[in-house]
């Protein structure tokens, strides 16, 4: 099922573009409206867990890996939807639950979480070190982050190649927003051009082969930019026009985000807050 993932771009690039859409949520509600959606319509469906929510500490959730792979199969089963059809994403997984620490304190901790997803059978993994730890000043540079990212793929693929079955896809960039949105009130909102997301793409190719990651950098399908709109918990922000680089068309006034109720169809529970327990009912 991973190969639903690897041939979007060539997809694209013959004219037949696809697209996935991307669950990245641990509340069983959600998860049961994804599941049941993706059944019904006889589709993969891939489901996302960020390192706040989900590490190898409990994160915010109390779940691991593992139990969010169980807790989610567990309500795929019951939504009827083929354990073969779910593909588990980690995302955001770097050390930005611990930048309070020092860099490699952070960044120990980011290695074992990433075992732990791959262990536990996530195969897509978005590596996000672009965020500085300690007294790190911000914004760290593409050499530093690609650096690090390469210490988390490294980590990943001897997990991966140990456990045998399907290798790890990644996601790699520089222009990533925090997880689970911006903190702040967004003013102005500068797309990334196409000239850095060339260059991030070259820094991490460099970083990787010197490192002997030529496997892992095979399998790299996607890179994050900023394409001009953000989000946060309370706002979505508005594609900007005024700041769209070189190469990029100006964004319409039209392309307002949706607001959040039409998202996605809702499964009403009397409890909102309702979370699973580690063998995924809701408690």
């Amino acid at each position: 099922m991973i190969d639903a993932l690897t041939t979007l771009a060539a997809s694209r690039r013959e004219g037949t573009a696809k697209g996935m859409p991307s669950v990245c949520s641990a509340h069983p509600l959600v998860v049961k409206a994804a599941a049941r959606e993706a059944a019904d319509a006889g589709a993969p469906l891939l489901i996302e867990a960020t390192c706040n929510q989900v590490n190898q500490f409990g994160g915010y959730t109390g779940m691991q890996p593992a139990d969010f792979v169980s807790g989610t199969m567990d309500i795929a089963r019951r939504e009827n939807l083929p354990a073969g059809r779910l593909i588990f994403g980690g995302d955001h997984l770097g050390p930005n639950p611990w930048r309070d620490e020092p860099a490699e304190s952070a960044m120990r901790k980011a290695e074992d979480m990433v075992d732990a997803y791959a262990r536990a059978g996530f195969r897509k993994l978005h590596l996000d070190a672009s965020m500085g730890c300690g007294s790190e000043a911000e914004p760290l540079g593409d050499a530093t982050i690609a650096e690090r990212a390469a210490r988390l793929a490294a980590r990943a693929e001897r997990t991966a190649a140990a456990l045998g079955g399907a290798m790890p896809v990644y996601v790699i960039g520089t222009e990533v927003p925090p997880p689970g949105g911006a903190h702040h009130a967004i003013s102005e909102i500068e797309p990334t051009s196409l000239e850095e997301a060339r260059n991030t793409l070259e820094v991490h190719r460099e970083v990787f082969r010197r490192h002997g990651l030529d496997g892992a950098l095979s399998r790299v399908i996607a890179i994050v930019v900023q394409p001009g709109v953000e989000f946060g918990n309370e706002r979505t922000s508005s594609c900007m026009t005024v700041r769209a680089p070189r190469g990029f068309p100006p964004c319409s006034r039209k392309s307002r985000t949706s607001s959040m109720r039409r998202i996605l169809p809702t499964i009403r529970a009397r409890d909102p807050c309702a979370r699973w327990s580690r063998t995924g009912s809701l408690s």
